[in-house]
């Protein structure tokens, strides 16, 4: 991952969009879908990452 856009504080939201070319299976199969979100909920419970909002 590029240096350039890494979130420095934890005091202030920030906003990340992420483009996926070729990853047709995420979004069209429901197990990848649970993978990717229980992914993200260990972050939140394991790593304090805050989730404001999120689309698939």
């Amino acid at each position: 991952m590029s240096t350039k856009y890494k979130a420095t504080s934890t005091e202030e939201a920030y906003f990340i969009t992420i483009t996926t070319v070729g990853w047709v299976d995420v979004f069209t199969r429901l197990n990848q879908k649970y993978i990717l979100i229980n992914a993200l909920q260990h972050c939140q419970q394991n790593k304090g990452l805050e989730i404001y909002g999120i689309v698939l």
